[in-house]
C-alpha cells in the first residue's frame, strides 16, 4: 500500500473547527485517527470539534489528559477520545481497552507514539504543527488504507 497524504494550512481555531466538522460525518465505527504534534498545536481542539459535531445533544468535551480516555455515545457507535501522553508502555494501552475499541468505535488518539506496534495500519495519521504565522497551523494527513482517499475527497486540501 502506498502512503498518500494531503496538507492544508488552518488559519484560525474556527478553520480547524470547520475542517473537523466537515470530516466528522464521513467517519464510522472502526475508523482510527492518530494525532501528532507539539503541545498547543491544536490536536485536542480538532478532536473536540469533531466529537461535538457528532453528539446528538451538546455536551462538554474535556481533554482526556488526566482521564486518559473519554467515551461518547453517538447514534451508531461510540467515540473514544484518548490522550496517551502520560503512558509509559504499550501494555497500559491494552489495559485501557483501546485496542478492542479500534475495531468497533471511532477512535481519536493523541500521542499515538505510545501505541508503538499496536497502532492500526489502517489508521489516518494527522500531524498538526504551529507555523511562524500567529494562530496558523499546518495540518498534514497521511494514510495507506484506500478508504481514507474516499473519506477525505473534497475536504479542504484533500
Amino acid at each position: 500500500m502506498e502512503l498518500q497524504n494531503f496538507s492544508t494550512t488552518l488559519t484560525s481555531a474556527e478553520a480547524t473547527t470547520r475542517l473537523a466538522q466537515a470530516l466528522a460525518p464521513r467517519l464510522d465505527a472502526g475508523d482510527v485517527l492518530l494525532f501528532t504534534g507539539d503541545i498547543g498545536a491544536g490536536k485536542t481542539h480538532f478532536a473536540r470539534s469533531l466529537i461535538q459535531s457528532l453528539l446528538p445533544e451538546p455536551e462538554d468535551v474535556p481533554s482526556p489528559t488526566f482521564t486518559l480516555v473519554q467515551i461518547y455515545e453517538v447514534y451508531q457507535f461510540e467515540i473514544w477520545h484518548a490522550d496517551l501522553y502520560r503512558l509509559t508502555s504499550p501494555d497500559e494501552v491494552v489495559e485501557l481497552g483501546l485496542i478492542d475499541a479500534f475495531d468497533d468505535a471511532l477512535c481519536l488518539v493523541e500521542w499515538p507514539d505510545r501505541l508503538a506496534e499496536l497502532a492500526p495500519q489502517s489508521a489516518l495519521s494527522i500531524s498538526m504543527q504551529m507555523t511562524p504565522d500567529q494562530g496558523h497551523r499546518q495540518l498534514t494527513a497521511s494514510w495507506t488504507d484506500k478508504k481514507w482517499a474516499e473519506k477525505l475527497a473534497g475536504l479542504d486540501g484533500a
